[in-house]
Parts: structure tokens; C-alpha cells; sequence
């Protein structure tokens, strides 16, 4: 064996046990799609407002927003497309919990700080009959509820009346029903550069602010105008919290707190650094897609791809003979290493995937058989097996890479135009192709090397 088959070689027992190893075990490491896994399927309805009309612009923006929230929720290979006008399909492959995804889709995000013109009280909770000795008691208790939240309701339209009097912008209300007259906004969310979750001194879950130079300037100067004073942190039109502000704040940072699980503070802090949504959404459609058609997809999948390989394999073997067997050791190796690219790049294989792993197998042959045909051609003219080998390789090399690449371009615009399974199937065929122009020009020449040993023997011609 000559020096570069030896390099040769030796590249292909890296590459195989590096592939190795990344495949086995083989349980949990491949993402599997919607249509394998289940997951969420949610279809949204865009709402024109006064001062956001519907628009191509604004449903483009509102897909690049939802993209930008749900990669940073970790779902592997969301479907993300408009349908018709006004429409959007969501697919979450392996979510879980479909109420925490359309939280974090659904709603508008936007930030505001406001100061504080006026407030109402807190509603008081309802009385229960188990908490008092008697009836009377009882009824006194319900009697004063219903007095206070008359007067909360009084006080709530007196603010009402003072909304673009009295520099008042909106009433907005919090969690514990105060509602508050609020003037307009100081600091918005288009001022952040970074929204991240965070613990306090107890322990309790919080969102930390970072904002734009512009930002903090506006933040600072709030602040300053406002010692002593409520500024009222809005999200969405309902108030988060409103603190008092106790001295000024420079440096572009504040702080959300509120009666939120880690969980809720970390999606609302996504929400924050991906943006407000540019137009308002209705969730038309919400509802769980489950695994089983995946189960019975898989099945058929591997089914099929069983026999497929196995029929290659046979053909090959009585064809070729003994340069089968290189050709079928090469098929392996290619199936290993589409598997082992599918892991490494973290990619979702759908069903349309599986397709084009079952097409990898039908195509990754192609190579061989060019090489085979040309080896034979120089064989039958009297060449040693060694020069009839390097006389093929080179012939056949040119085709392969033509036929492969125009594939690979295909591939490329599938990827580029396309979505969910559609892509699905691209990065599968691409994986495919590279690992089946690997295996047909490296691994079959080093194993044809092995094979031949350096004799002179006819196996080269030899296919009856």
C-alpha cells in the first residue's frame, strides 16, 4: 500500500470511530419532528389596530419576532410560516406544555415605565363563610367587600375621567386590582438591550433591565424627576409593579419584581429581549399534537429502509463480487456518518427526513458504480489492478462531484425557500450526499486497496 493510501486509510478510521461514537448509543440523540415526536400546533390571527395597520411589513416583522422568541426557548426546529393574509402556523416539536408556549408567543410584550398620577386602593379578597362565627358576621364582612369595591369602582371612573386631562395617559391595572391613572410613557422596551432572569436577596424570582445609552439617559432623568414618587412598570397594558423611587438611578439598569414562578420570569425576559410584537394576535387554534402517527411513521420508515438497504446490498454483492463487498461496507459507513451528521448539527428529523435517508440509500451506490465501470473499462485493457484502480478513480471523480453537486444546489434551495419538514428533508439529503462522496471516493478506494493486497488477481474483471 502506497504512503497516501496509507493517509488515506487512516482518515477513514478516524472518521469512523469518531462517527462511532457520536451515534451509540443511538436512544435520545436524534430531535425528531412534529410529525415523529408531537408537540403544539397553534394558528394565530393578526389584528389590525389604529395605530398598527396589517401589512406584508408587519406580519414579516411579527414572523421575525415569534423566530426570535422561540429559538430562544429551545424548541429544535420550529415551523414558523404565514398562511394567507392575515394567518400564522406554529409547530413545536416536543413541547410539552402548550399553555407556556402560547404565553410566550401569544402575547404583545411591550415594556413601558410611566409615572403614577393617581391609584386606587387594592381589592380586598372576598370574605368566606368558613372564616366567620355566624351568619351575621358574615354578611356584615360581605356587606363591607361590596361597600369597598363600589368605591374602588367609583374611584376607577373619576381617574377614567381624567385620562388626556390632567396629563393622565391610560388606566392600567395590576394583580391585586388597584387600578392606576398613569401619564405617558418614559422608557420603553425598544430602549433594552438585554432583559435576564435573576434571584433577590429571598430568593424570589426577578427580570434585570439593561437599556441603550439613549435608555438610560431617559431612565436617569425619570428617576430624577420623580424621588418620592410611584413609576409604574407596564407590561402589555397591565402594571407589573409600581414602585417608589427613593433616589436616582444612572448606569441604564432596573429591575422587574413580581409574583412570578422562574419559569414565568424566565419566558417573560425572552419576551423582552426578542421584542414587542409589531401587531396584536388571536390564538385561533391551540391544541396538542400526539406521537403516535410518529411511532407508526417510524416504523414504516425503518420498514422501509431495512429493505431498501438490504436489496442495494444484494445487488452489489451479486454484481460485483468482491467489489461489492467494498461498496457495501461503504454504504455502511455513509449510513453511519448521515446519522452521526444529524447528531452533530443538532438536526430534526421529520418524516420527509426519513425520505431522503431512504433516497441516500438508493443514491449512495451511484458513486461506486461509476468507479466500478471505469475500473473495469481500463482492467479489460490490460491494466494492473493498481493502475486500473487510479485510472478510475480519476475518470469517474469528475462525474460524481457534477451529479452530487447539482444535488447539493437543490438541496440548498429546498433549505433556503422551504420550512419544517421541508428542510428537514434538505439537511438530511445534503448529509447524505456529503457522506455518500466521502464513502465513494475515500472509503471505497482504501478498501479496494485492502481487498487487492497489492496482487495481481483478476477479481477486477470478474463479475460472472
Amino acid at each position: 500500500m502506497l504512503k497516501k493510501d496509507r493517509w488515506r486509510l487512516a482518515i477513514v478510521i478516524v472518521v469512523v470511530v469518531a462517527a462511532l461514537l457520536s451515534v451509540f448509543p443511538l436512544d435520545g440523540k436524534i430531535n425528531l419532528g412534529l410529525d415523529l415526536k408531537g408537540g403544539a400546533h397553534i394558528v394565530l390571527q393578526a389584528k389590525p389596530t389604529s395605530g398598527s395597520a396589517l401589512t406584508d411589513d408587519s406580519i414579516e416583522r411579527l414572523l421575525a419576532v415569534l423566530r426570535n422568541r422561540i429559538d430562544q426557548y429551545g424548541v429544535a426546529e420550529p415551523v414558523i410560516q404565514r398562511e394567507g393574509r392575515d394567518r400564522v402556523i406554529v409547530d413545536l416539536p416536543g413541547v410539552e406544555d402548550p399553555e407556556a408556549a402560547l404565553e410566550l408567543i401569544g402575547k404583545t410584550a411591550l415594556l413601558e415605565f410611566r409615572k403614577v398620577l393617581g391609584a386606587t386602593p387594592a381589592m380586598p379578597p372576598g370574605p368566606e363563610r368558613q372564616n366567620y362565627a355566624s351568619d351575621d358576621e358574615f354578611q356584615a364582612a360581605q356587606k363591607r367587600w361590596n361597600d369597598a369595591k363600589v368605591e374602588i369602582e367609583t374611584y376607577k371612573s373619576e381617574l377614567e375621567k381624567q385620562v388626556g386631562i390632567a396629563g393622565g395617559d391610560i388606566v392600567a391595572k395590576d394583580e391585586e386590582g388597584r387600578y392606576f391613572l398613569l401619564g405617558p410613557s418614559l422608557v420603553s422596551g425598544k430602549h433594552l438591550v438585554d432583559a435576564k432572569t435573576q434571584f433577590d436577596n429571598l430568593g424570589r424570582a426577578v427580570v434585570t433591565l439593561e437599556f441603550n445609552s439613549e435608555g438610560a439617559k431617559l431612565f436617569e432623568q425619570a428617576t430624577a424627576e420623580n424621588v418620592g414618587k410611584q413609576i409604574s412598570i407596564v407590561l402589555d397594558g397591565n402594571v407589573v409593579s409600581a414602585p417608589v423611587v427613593q433616589e436616582r438611578i444612572s448606569g441604564g439598569n432596573a429591575q422587574i419584581s413580581g409574583r412570578f414562578s422562574t419559569a414565568e420570569a424566565q419566558r417573560l425576559a425572552i419576551m423582552l429581549r426578542a421584542g414587542a410584537l409589531p401587531v396584536p394576535v388571536d390564538v385561533l387554534e391551540n391544541r396538542s399534537v400526539g406521537p403516535s402517527l410518529g411511532a407508526d411513521s417510524i416504523n414504516a420508515g425503518l420498514k422501509a429502509g431495512l429493505i431498501g438497504t438490504l436489496l442495494v446490498l444484494g445487488f452489489m454483492l451479486l454484481y460485483y463480487r468482491t467489489l461489492g463487498i467494498a461498496a457495501d461496507v461503504a454504504l455502511t459507513v455513509c449510513l453511519l456518518l448521515v446519522f452521526a451528521g444529524l447528531i452533530s448539527l443538532k438536526a430534526t428529523l421529520t418524516l420527509p427526513g426519513i425520505a431522503g435517508i431512504i433516497l441516500t440509500i438508493g443514491m449512495a451506490v451511484d458513486g461506486n458504480i461509476l468507479i466500478y465501470e471505469r475500473i473495469i473499462e481500463e482492467a479489460k485493457l490490460g491494466k494492473t489492478p493498481t493502475a486500473a484502480i487510479d485510472a478510475g478513480f480519476k475518470k469517474a471523480l469528475t462525474t460524481i462531484l457534477d451529479a452530487n453537486i447539482t444535488t447539493l444546489i437543490a438541496a440548498g434551495v429546498l433549505y433556503y425557500f422551504g420550512s419544517g419538514p421541508i428542510r428537514g428533508f434538505a439537511v438530511t439529503l445534503s448529509i447524505g450526499i456529503l457522506a455518500s462522496v466521502f464513502s465513494a471516493i475515500v472509503v471505497t478506494r482504501v478498501l479496494l486497496q485492502v481487498l487487492m493486497g497489492g496482487s495481481k488477481s483478476p477479481f477486477l474483471v470478474n463479475r460472472s
